[in-house]
């Protein structure tokens, strides 16, 4: 979808660092290196063991963030090399905010495109305790007595020269804590993410 260069982009932004606030799942998966590459530039050397790099999927739905409330889906080729260490090459980032998208092209040097994030989510009853998940309770090693889960469907499609392609349905299955729970309900996580934009030249 095309979208248009403005300023008011970056006067929402402003002077990073940009704090961005959510929920995210991020979903590691062995990727073959010769189908990696195709996604990687030439310069940039790829991390591979025996024929593979490690991709995946980086799955967020900012509540607070410059560009406001948005959902983001990133697909990763794989690993690159960036001494000292390396770093996650993104072969798609799809986002359903025009502001973000322009942000993560011109600003980020991301390959953004606008998308459609349809939600759809189904209370299933949890089944019954069995003897096992009661003896973890006792010792500490369960935490979850959730009295139903989530079963969310997330349809990603991206919108392209007035086009709706359909990329992919991610399906969930979250526990919910019963009413006035005081479980605990996983860490906090405080991510920090340099700028890795190739030069032009």
């Amino acid at each position: 979808m095309e979208v248009k260069d403005t300023n008011s982009t970056q006067l929402a932004y402003g002077e990073p660092p940009w704090i961005f606030k959510g929920s995210a799942l991020y979903q590691l998966h062995l990727v073959k290196a010769e189908t990696a590459r195709a996604f990687v530039p030439k310069d940039c050397r790829l991390v591979e063991a025996f024929g593979y790099t490690l991709g995946g999927f980086f799955l967020a739905s900012y509540d607070d963030s410059p560009a406001g409330f948005f959902d983001e889906l990133v697909v990763i080729a794989g690993l690159v090399w960036n001494p000292p260490t390396s770093c996650a090459w993104a072969a798609r980032v799809l986002v359903d905010s025009n502001e973000a998208c322009l942000h993560g092209r011109k600003v980020v040097g991301l390959p953004s495109q606008v998308a459609r994030f349809s939600k759809k989510i189904t209370a299933l009853p949890r089944t019954p305790k069995s003897k096992t998940s009661s003896v973890l309770s006792t010792v500490g090693l369960r935490t979850s007595s959730a009295s139903y889960r989530n079963n969310m469907d997330i349809e990603v499609t991206e919108i392209k020269k007035q086009r709706a392609i359909n990329i992919c349905n991610i399906n969930l299955n979250t526990a919910v804590p019963r009413q006035e729970s005081k479980e605990w309900m996983g860490p906090l996580i405080k991510m920090s993410l340099p700028n890795f934009r190739l030069s032009a030249g």
